[in-house]
C-alpha cells in the first residue's frame, strides 16, 4: 500500500484562526486587531482575515477574468511571455521550487503595481520594479483586475498598521516603506491532478515559505491549499466564503526576529476540475532594509544581518522559475 505524499487533516479555528478585522479597517479598534494578529503570527503564520471590506463583486470579477484570461489559447498568452522582472505569463512546466520532485503544475499570470516605463526605480533597473505586460488583444484583463487589486492593497495597509501595533511600535510604522511598495500579484490556474501527477509526487505548488513580507490569498472553492503545522503535520485551510488568507512571508519572519512564524504551506488540486486562485503579495518597496534592529532588536540578539527586501525576493525566484535560468 502506498502511502499519500500530499495527506493533510481537516483544519478548525485552533489550528488557523479566522480574524475579524473590521475595526482595524475602520480605525476603531486597531489594538484590540492587533492583539489577535499577534497571537496568530506566533503560533501559525496562517490566519484568515474577514471584514476586511472588499466588496464580493470585485472578487467575483477577478475570478472571472482570470478564467477567460487562462481560456484564451497559448498563442495568445504567450504574446506577454513572462519575464525576469516576474511581470506576464508563465506556462505551466517553468516552475519548480528548491527540494521538489518535479515541476509545479500550474499557470500564472504576473502583475504589479501599475508603473511608468520613465518612473525612476525602473530607469534604474531595480529588482521587481517593472512595467506590466498586459495583453493587447484581452485589455479585459487589465480593467477587471486593478480594482480588485487596488482594494486588497488598501487592506493589507490596515493589517500592515495593526502588524505594527502588535510588534509595540506606532501604527504608521510601515507607511513609508509601503509609500511605494512591492505588491504583486498572481493569477493561477491549477489543472486537476492526474493520476501521472500523483505518481510524480507532483503539487500544484510544492512545500515551500514565501518570500516577502504579507501574502493575502483570494482562493476559490476548490480546496487543495495545506499548511505544516508546528506539530509538523499538514493541515487543510479550505476556502470559507467572504474570508482571505493572510500568511506570514520570510522577510517578515526575518524582521521579528523570527517571533512571527513563515510557514511551510503547498496546494494540490485534487478536485474534478480546474482551481484558481489570486494571491497578492504586499511588499515594501525593493530598497526597504529589513533589519530585526528596526523592531526593537538587540543588535548583539539579531539573528540576520540587514537585506534589501527587493534584492532577497529576487534571489528566490531566481532559485525557482525557468526564466531566470536560459
Amino acid at each position: 500500500m502506498t502511502t499519500d505524499f500530499a495527506k493533510a487533516t481537516q483544519t478548525n479555528a485552533q489550528s488557523i484562526p479566522i480574524i475579524d478585522v473590521s475595526d482595524a479597517i475602520s480605525g476603531t479598534d486597531i489594538q484590540g486587531v492587533a492583539a489577535t494578529i499577534h497571537a496568530a503570527a506566533i503560533d501559525h503564520g496562517f490566519f484568515y482575515i474577514k471584514g476586511h471590506g472588499i466588496d464580493q463583486t470585485l472578487m467575483d470579477q477577478a475570478f472571472a477574468v482570470s478564467k477567460a484570461f487562462f481560456d484564451l489559447p497559448e498563442a495568445h498568452k504567450s504574446t506577454v511571455a513572462v519575464d525576469t522582472h516576474q511581470r506576464g505569463w508563465m506556462a505551466q512546466g517553468m516552475s519548480r521550487l528548491p527540494g521538489s520532485k518535479t515541476h509545479d503544475l500550474k499557470e500564472v499570470f504576473f502583475w504589479g503595481t501599475e508603473t511608468a516605463i520613465d518612473d525612476p526605480d525602473v530607469i534604474a533597473g531595480k529588482p521587481l520594479c517593472a512595467v506590466n505586460q498586459w495583453p493587447a488583444d484581452f485589455p479585459r484583463l487589465q480593467a477587471d483586475l486593478i480594482p480588485y487589486y487596488d482594494a486588497v492593497c488598501n487592506a493589507a495597509r490596515k493589517v500592515m498598521a495593526a502588524v505594527a501595533v502588535s510588534l509595540d511600535m506606532p501604527a504608521g510604522f510601515f507607511d513609508a516603506a509601503y509609500a511605494k511598495p512591492l505588491a504583486r500579484g498572481q493569477l493561477v490556474f491549477y489543472p486537476a491532478s492526474t493520476a501521472k501527477d500523483e505518481a510524480e509526487q507532483r503539487f500544484g505548488v510544492a512545500p515551500h515559505t514565501d518570500f516577502g513580507v504579507l501574502t493575502i490569498l483570494l482562493q476559490d472553492n476548490s480546496g487543495g491549499l495545506q499548511v505544516r503545522a508546528k506539530s509538523g503535520d499538514w493541515i487543510e485551510a479550505p476556502p470559507i466564503p467572504g474570508t482571505l488568507v493572510c500568511n506570514i512571508g520570510d522577510l517578515l519572519a526575518r524582521w521579528t526576529n523570527d517571533k512571527f512564524a513563515s510557514t511551510v504551506h503547498r496546494v494540490i488540486n485534487r478536485s474534478a476540475g480546474a482551481r484558481y486562485s489570486i494571491p497578492v503579495f504586499f511588499d515594501p518597496h525593493t530598497d526597504t532594509v529589513i533589519d530585526p534592529t528596526d523592531l526593537g532588536v538587540a543588535p548583539d540578539q539579531s539573528k540576520y544581518p540587514a537585506v534589501k527586501a527587493g534584492e532577497h525576493i529576487a534571489s528566490r525566484n531566481a532559485k525557482s522559475f525557468a526564466q531566470y535560468k536560459t
